[in-house]
């Protein structure tokens, strides 16, 4: 059955590869190849997780390129490829006819190819050869219209970033091999001499969290919006920031290893889901507001992680890509439509398009955590498993669930208020509309929030076993029916609020009033309370950065150049003078040698005879 395998990684890695480097002539069917090759790739990996196969061919001595479908990896191969397949129906409609859709199709599925062989892989060099792949094509496609300046810096921020953090995949592979793990096999990393298998855990968060966009990595994840909506719908949903969350949760057991370990990832992701989704509440940009949202569910799976809540975490990803993937497709399809991204221009917007609207608002509440849509279940394993490891995990977690109401409702809120007087009047602000929506979106779209809604009965107590089972995780605690109504009380009357907050009329202009007014006050609080401290930090580590940093580096450059004028003042004065020298006496000598050379006889018998005498002297005088 390992040709199953073989063929799950090489339908979108070679597809991708000969459209990425195919001629103009097939631009008009790469979309349809593009789309056909994910339909085979979702087939096969259905068959993939039914069968569990296993794969390995030789890679270098000693070790070789694993692949193997379990339970985890099963769950992930089908949630990869089915989200891949709707994106790319998707964007058959977005991608207009002057577009390189050959080179978008072939790297998007190069995309999905890398986290296909990085979710199967079982040794640490395939690991690193996908996340490398992964990298290096997210950078393509968040910079995929580089003729604008702006958007290429983007994508070489999200590069840079990730890059920085991946160089702890290298410290745990380095660490590894000197800890005496032969063949690199991710379920033997644990066999690690103690002293080295700190840097391999310590080199494998780094990775983690800097590709989940987890503190103090997230900043990179708001500049990822500038590449195309199909773009950030992936890249936020089943692949590149679910690759961090899903390599803890792989690596349970290295975690437990050492006593530091999860505590740490634990708490990262606590406090990354409380301050992204605080920034999310801040965001007037709708796609911005799902990328700081991105971060912040990131961070319930992480903190599922660091709790030994795999069965949790696995939920919570499964769920988040279905829900994340829809709202970016919506939000995708108006802002092809209306030229905006801006909540304070889409008033309406549900109105006016209302499939779309009626999907996003769905799969708005699903991310709110509102019962019984998918993620209030799965919210609630992630905050069972955190309340198993202590009550300030499961309150910070409780907390960020509660501003998760706040920021899906304010998108609510914004899309669903009556059409203004003017109903074009805020449109067109970032892009000339086309004021419909393309036939192959609805399709993609209400897939997506369907299973959006419903996928959460994976966290319910029968289902939930079952996913245990599958996933090797029965020891995981289940949430308390007190727990199940807590969380949906929380959820409820956050949102009530908001709401609440965000209709009440308005009153008589001023400063004190604004402040209490609508989502101002939830901003202003959201702005005091994360964004400005962040603003003021970032500021702080700009002049460290300008003060320190740059004037090091200066300092260098100008040691650096002294050096080299030294250098150069040795080579010219003293190598190339004593060149000079020996070449001026070599002329001479070649001068006094053709002296005697004049031609006549006589001369030379002369010559002879004087030389002979000198012989012959010093023989005389050395003896």
């Amino acid at each position: 059955m390992s040709a199953v395998l073989w063929l799950l990684v090489s339908l979108p890695l070679g597809g991708g590869a000969l459209l990425a480097v195919a001629g103009p002539r097939v631009d008009r069917h790469a979309p349809a190849v593009g789309v056909s090759v994910a339909v085979a790739a979702l087939g096969t990996a259905s068959a993939a997780a039914a069968t569990r196969p296993t794969a390995g061919a030789p890679l270098f001595a000693g070790m070789e390129a694993g692949l193997a479908v379990d339970g985890l990896s099963a769950v992930m191969v089908v949630t990869v490829t089915a989200v891949t397949t709707a994106v790319l129906v998707f964007a058959t409609g977005e991608l207009g006819a002057e577009e390189n859709r050959r080179r978008f199709f072939g790297l998007m599925l190069l995309f999905a190819g890398a986290m296909l062989v990085t979710v199967t892989a079982t040794t640490l060099p395939l690991l690193l050869m996908a996340w490398e792949l992964m990298g290096a094509t997210s950078w393509a496609l968040i910079g995929y219209w580089w003729r604008r300046p702006e958007r290429a810096a983007a994508a070489d921020v999200a590069f840079l970033a990730t890059r920085t953090a991946d160089l702890g995949l290298y410290l745990a592979a380095g660490a590894a091999v000197a800890g005496g793990v032969g063949g690199l096999r991710l379920d033997t990393l644990t066999a690690a001499a103690p002293h080295w298998r700190h840097l391999v855990i310590a080199g494998i968060v780094a990775a983690a969290l800097g590709k989940s966009a987890q503190l103090p990595f997230s900043f990179w994840l708001s500049r990822a919006m500038q590449g195309p909506s199909p773009v950030s719908a992936l890249l936020h949903s089943a692949t590149m920031v679910a690759a961090g969350a899903y390599l803890l949760l792989r690596l349970d057991p290295l975690l437990a290893a050492d006593g530091w370990a999860g505590p740490l990832v634990a708490w990262t992701g606590a406090a990354t889901a409380l301050a992204l989704g605080l920034v999310a509440v801040a965001q007037t940009d709708l796609k911005q507001l799902l990328a700081a949202s991105t971060s912040a569910q990131i961070g319930f799976m992480v903190l599922a992680a660091g709790s030994r809540g795999v069965a949790a975490g696995t939920t919570q990803l499964v769920a988040h890509a279905a829900t994340k993937s829809a709202l970016f497709l919506a939000a995708g399809a108006w802002l092809t439509a209306l030229g905006t991204k801006r909540l304070t221009a889409l008033r309406g917007a549900a109105r006016t398009y209302r499939t779309v609207g009626a999907a996003f608002v769905l799969a708005a509440l699903t991310l709110a955590g509102l019962p019984p849509l998918s993620l209030w279940a799965a919210k609630d394993e992630v905050l069972a498993a955190a309340r198993a490891e202590g009550t300030g995990l499961y309150a910070v977690g409780l907390a960020a669930a509660a501003v998760a109401a706040v920021y899906s409702v304010k998108a609510v809120w914004y899309v669903t208020r009556p059409l203004p007087p003017d109903a074009r009047s805020g449109y067109d602000t970032e892009q000339h509309g086309t004021r419909r929506i393309a036939r192959t979106t609805p399709l993609p779209l209400l897939t997506l929030t369907l299973a959006a809604a419903v996928l959460g009965v994976a966290a319910l107590p029968g289902p939930a076993s079952w996913l245990r089972r599958l996933v090797g995780a029965e020891g995981e605690p289940s949430p308390a029916p007190w727990e199940l109504g807590l969380s949906a009380g929380v959820a409820f009357a956050a949102a009530g609020l908001a709401w609440w907050r965000a209709s009440r009329p308005a009153p008589a202009p001023g400063a004190a009033v604004r402040w209490a007014h609508g989502w101002l006050g939830l901003e202003r609080a959201a702005q005091l309370a994360v964004v400005r401290p962040v603003r003021r930090l970032a500021g702080a580590l700009a002049v460290f950065d300008d003060r320190v940093v740059d004037g090091a580096v200066r300092q260098t450059a100008r040691g650096a150049l002294a050096a080299a004028h030294a250098v150069r003042r040795l080579d010219d004065e003293g190598v190339d003078g004593a060149v000079r020298a020996v070449a001026a006496g070599t002329r001479s000598l070649g001068r006094w040698a053709r002296r005697p050379q004049t031609g006549l006889l006589h001369q030379y018998y002369a010559q002879a005879a004087v030389g002979f005498a000198v012989l012959v002297l010093i023989i005389l005088l050395v003896r």
